[in-house]
């Protein structure tokens, strides 16, 4: 997951990047406006952290730029100023939410996940059903009554095929949703996560349609 830091103060820039790095984020941080609009008009991000005092372009027009491009990335913006003005100019330009300075991280995780959540159509934190289930909060995966973490790219993995259940993901699609956790996709990453989840929760949990590529089907599809 391809995070986005837009944070021009060292110190907060410096803590949130090990934050973001020990939560498995992939982070790309620049420290002012221009380099921010740049980067959004070079790269996907799966969401931005955005400071509103920046050097360069201010955050509001930085975030106005994108918004008009048609970039629909989620923004969270990070900022000290509390005025009810500030805060309504950021929401009303595009902003997915606002965290006021000085903030705990956990909190800021939070609001990331919930950001994602509504984004991508969730009610919930989590994805399947009662025999096979996905806690997007807390990166765990239940399968018949067996619940276990996963590490960072076995989360991309099992969230890539819950997301879209019943549906033949190939190997070039799967490994586009391994990109941004981590590492480079090497060549075998998909064969070698596959194997370590089945090891986990057994061989069927991930079905294998030969030559095509692979799919999660939950109860109800499978008993149709």
């Amino acid at each position: 997951m391809r995070v986005l830091l837009v944070e021009d103060d060292l110190q907060i820039g410096q803590s949130l990047l090990r934050a973001l790095q020990d939560a498995d984020y992939s982070v790309d941080w620049v420290r002012d406006g221009i380099a921010g609009s740049a980067a959004l008009s070079a790269a996907d991000y799966t969401v931005v952290l955005l400071d509103l005092g920046l050097p360069g372009m201010g955050g509001i027009e930085l975030l106005k730029r994108a918004r008009d491009r048609g970039n629909a990335v989620p923004v969270v913006i990070l900022t000290a100023r509390d005025d009810l003005d500030t805060r309504v100019q950021g929401l009303d330009v595009g902003a997915d939410d606002y965290v006021l300075k000085p903030f705990l991280v956990p909190e800021l995780l939070a609001r990331i996940r919930a950001v994602l959540r509504r984004k991508a159509g969730y009610a919930v934190s989590r994805l399947g059903d009662e025999n096979l289930c996905l806690d997007l909060d807390k990166r765990t995966l239940t399968c018949n009554g067996n619940t276990g973490a996963l590490s960072a790219r076995e989360f991309a993995l099992m969230l890539a095929l819950l997301e879209r259940p019943g549906t033949i993901l190939s190997r070039d699609q799967l490994e586009d949703k391994l990109c941004g956790w981590g590492k480079e996709v090497e060549s075998n990453a998909v064969d070698v996560l596959i194997h370590s989840v089945r090891k986990k929760f057994g061989n069927s949990v991930i079905r294998n349609v030969r030559g095509l590529g692979w799919t999660i089907m939950l109860g109800n599809q499978a008993a149709g």
